[in-house]
């Protein structure tokens, strides 16, 4: 097992990477690829770079593979944000999607103060 799997915030991310991934087989149902593919690369950026983050050697490394993570939440954000303007997503699945990713970049902030 390697130790990122052991991460509640690396479950986190793989949780909310399992719902992007839902609203991405929607969105290629509806023949919006590209916009798919932006959310797949965007949400399973999270999670690897939370994974890479684990496998570096200095504090430093291992901060910026988190703000590569937290960079990859907010484009989610954006990206559900304009999705529920355009109606591919209802306001419910928005609101509980932010938050969920709300709650993973502060577990990311927190996992990062911890290495000090």
């Amino acid at each position: 097992m390697f130790r990122f799997e052991t991460l509640e915030v690396w479950k986190k991310s793989v949780d909310v990477l399992d719902r992007l991934l839902d609203i991405a087989d929607k969105l290629t149902q509806r023949n919006l690829f590209r916009f798919a593919e932006q959310l797949r690369g965007a949400g399973i950026s999270i999670s690897n770079n939370i994974a890479e983050a684990t496998g570096c050697d200095t504090r430093g490394e291992i901060l910026l593979f988190l703000t590569y993570a937290k960079r990859s939440a907010y484009e989610v954000v954006s990206m559900l944000i304009v999705f529920n303007r355009r109606k591919y997503i209802t306001d419910t699945t928005k609101k509980q999607l932010i938050d969920a990713v709300e709650e993973l970049c502060k577990m990311i902030t927190g996992f990062g103060r911890s290495l000090s």
